[in-house]
Formats: structure tokens, C-alpha cells, sequence
């Protein structure tokens, strides 16, 4: 039997020779590297722009000016002057100033104001979205039907479309509401949008249906089955989809600028192009306060975000 298998363990062993191990385990190594390289490069620049603007936000009026003076200055007539001289990127400065960060938080009370604006317009927004959304997708998961799947149907209809194409019928309906150049104006087709429906239908879908059967058999009702059951399964989604809503509705600039008439109302993000153009050396400072919420609430659930993505519904061990 022994003499039988040599050749074979021969050939194996041939196939298993150390050369031919190593060239394997060098070249894994080297596409790794290459693609960590990849990787850091893309890293590096989507970073620098936001590197960029902390940085300089601690450098002095005077010192912005020096260095970008060049890209905001206009002609006489309005106009853009052409720029003949390369633009000094500086990323460090050269002598650290919190003078811009004084005079946005303590001199200046407007930009606070178009700060809080923005919480007031945000942080509803999010909220009761979210709780629309889950118990709307607890009834497209629960139950089948022709209506459900063409109300589904629907939603989906309207999530595809770019918030451009229903802001006249917006514009119209906040109209005949009589509710123009309020809060709710922005409120209501925010906290009605169907992105939310969307994402936590598909992932309501996902639970098993032996479990919903079990709470069942236990004597639960559809009130408790959501609340003790979907919502706790839920949490990764609902904290993805807040993250998403938040990000998406504290960027918005159109909705306040069409539905929004008083200028005092408006958000931050709206206020930020006229800072650009008219305080170059404040511009970085506003601009470096208005990220930090973002930052905060995407690096507070990245963990949910990316586990409600990936995880497939179910129950975890």
C-alpha cells in the first residue's frame, strides 16, 4: 500500500515545494500593499479639503488674505478675476490665531443664530421621520397585499426622484396650507420623505418569520411584536438611517431658499456662501464649527451605520 502511494505523495509534495509557497506568499503580500497604497492615496485626498480647512481656520485675517486673497477677489463689476499666479496652499500657519473663532462665537451673534437655525430644521426632521418611517414599515413588512405593493410601489417612485422635481409641488402645497416661510414648510415634507421607508422595510423584511410566529404563540399583539421585536432588532438600521438624515438634511440649501423667505430663518448652510464671499478669513472657522456635528454623529454610530448595512436581519449570537 505504502510503495501504491508514493508517486501520488511524490507529485503533492512537488506541488507544495517552499519556492512555490513563498512566491505566493510574496506576491499576496505585494497586492496588498498595492492595494493599501490605492487606498491611502484616495484616503489622502478626500481628507486633504477638510485637513485643509481646520488648519486654516487658526491662521490670522491677514494671513488668508496673503494666500487666497487671490481666488475670492472681483472686478468692479462683479466679475471673477482671472488668477495668473498659483494659489499657496498652506496647511500649516504660521502663527496660530483664534481670532476668527472669537469673533464667530463671541462677536458676531449672527452665525450662532444660522447655527441653531439649522438644529431647529435638522433635529425635528430626523426625529419624527424615523418614528413615521418605522411604524410605516412595520405595515409594509407585516402585511402582503395588491395595495401594499403599490403604495411600496410608490414610495419608491418618489425616492428615486431628486428633490428638484417635487419642489414646485412642495412650494404649492405648503401654499395652500397657508404654512410658507415657516419651520413646518421644511418640516413636514422632511419628516413625510421616503427614503427611511424604504431602508427599514427591506430590513424589517429580514426577520425571521419564526420569531414574529413565537411572540404569537406568547400572546403578544402587533403593538407589542413592533415595540419588543422589530424596534430592538431595528436599532443598526434606525441608527444608519438617522445618520443619513441627518447628514443629508443639515446640508440642505435649496428647501430654505425656496420655501424660506425671511433670511432669518435660514440654516447655516444657506448663510455659509455669503460668508465665502464677503469675510474670506471667517469662512474657514464657520465652516470647520459646521462640521463638527456631522463628524461627531457619523463617528458616534459608524459602528451602527456599518452593522446596519451588513447585518441581514435575525437573531444575533
Amino acid at each position: 500500500m505504502s510503495k501504491k502511494n508514493t508517486p501520488v505523495r511524490n507529485v503533492y509534495q512537488l506541488n507544495r515545494s517552499p519556492k512555490s509557497a513563498k512566491r505566493k506568499k510574496i506576491w499576496s503580500v505585494f497586492k496588498i500593499a498595492i492595494a493599501t497604497t490605492i487606498a491611502a492615496f484616495f484616503a489622502i485626498m478626500f481628507l486633504m479639503p477638510i485637513v485643509l480647512t481646520i488648519t486654516n481656520s487658526f491662521m490670522s485675517a491677514s494671513e488668508i488674505s496673503a494666500n487666497y486673497g487671490s481666488v475670492f477677489a472681483t472686478t468692479e463689476t462683479g466679475g471673477k478675476v482671472y488668477i495668473s499666479e498659483k494659489v499657496n496652499l498652506k496647511f500649516i500657519p504660521d502663527m496660530v490665531s483664534f481670532s476668527q473663532y472669537i469673533t464667530v462665537l463671541f462677536k458676531s451673534p449672527e452665525y450662532l443664530l444660522k447655527f441653531w437655525n439649522s438644529v431647529i430644521l435638522t433635529g425635528p426632521i430626523v426625529l419624527f421621520q424615523l418614528i413615521v418611517a418605522s411604524l410605516a414599515s412595520f405595515g409594509f413588512a407585516r402585511y402582503t397585499g395588491r395595495v401594499r405593493q403599490i403604495v411600496f410601489f410608490v414610495y419608491i417612485i418618489l425616492m428615486l426622484m431628486p428633490y428638484q422635481v417635487t419642489l414646485v409641488p412642495n412650494y404649492l402645497v405648503s401654499e395652500w396650507f397657508n404654512i410658507l416661510d415657516t419651520y413646518w414648510a421644511i418640516w413636514l415634507p422632511g419628516i413625510f420623505s421616503p427614503f427611511a421607508v424604504y431602508l427599514l422595510t427591506k430590513f424589517m423584511r429580514r426577520i425571521p418569520s419564526s420569531v414574529i410566529e413565537a411572540a404569537q404563540i406568547d400572546g403578544a399583539g402587533e403593538w407589542q411584536i413592533y415595540r419588543k421585536i422589530c424596534m430592538p432588532l431595528c436599532k443598526g438600521a434606525l441608527c444608519s438611517a438617522a445618520i443619513l438624515i441627518f447628514i443629508d438634511y443639515w446640508n440642505m440649501v435649496e428647501q430654505p431658499l425656496i420655501l424660506l423667505s425671511d433670511a432669518e430663518k435660514y440654516p447655516l448652510s444657506v448663510f455659509l456662501s455669503k460668508i465665502n464671499a464677503g469675510e474670506i478669513g471667517l469662512a474657514f472657522a464657520v465652516a470647520t464649527i459646521y462640521m463638527v456635528p456631522s463628524l461627531l454623529v457619523f463617528l458616534y454610530g459608524e459602528e451602527y451605520l456599518v452593522d446596519g448595512i451588513t447585518y441581514q436581519g435575525g437573531i444575533k449570537g
